[in-house]
């Protein structure tokens, strides 16, 4: 089990992955060596709470089909290993940032300070736009 925040766990058995060619320049070894990796991760049927499911495919990432499967490829690397190791960051990196709830922003009144230097910039930059006018000889 993968700790994500307390309480909160993925179960690495639900997690699929399967190793492909990598695309791209590599020579002789991308062409005869499956050493990329797809990871894929049904969200949906997962275990997880359902407040982070819904986090999740609410967050509009790419990497998230219409479906609710989390699908990522990694072939950064050039050893399988290295390339699992990485695409599993990427999951639990992905699974983190929705298990975090943002504080809620509270609205503030702008100091009376902080509007004085507001306004005195804008009349400063009023009158440098001004300066720019024509000249009369």
């Amino acid at each position: 089990m993968i700790e994500l925040r307390p309480g909160v766990y993925l179960d690495p058995e639900q997690i699929e992955l399967s190793a492909i060619r990598a695309q791209g320049a590599g020579g002789q070894n991308v062409n005869k060596v499956a050493s990329a990796i797809h990871l894929r991760f049904s969200v949906v049927g997962s275990s997880l709470p359902s407040w982070v499911q819904d986090r999740l495919l609410a967050s509009g990432d790419k990497r998230i089909t219409r479906d609710g499967v989390v699908v990522i490829k990694s072939q950064r690397h050039r050893t399988q290993e290295l390339n699992r190791r990485e695409a599993l960051e990427r999951l639990v990196e992905l699974l983190r940032s929705a298990c975090t709830v943002a504080r809620a922003r509270r609205a503030t009144q702008p100091t009376r300070a902080s509007q004085q230097r507001r306004l005195e910039g804008k009349s400063r930059r009023g009158t440098v736009k001004a300066g720019r006018g024509k000249v009369d000889f």
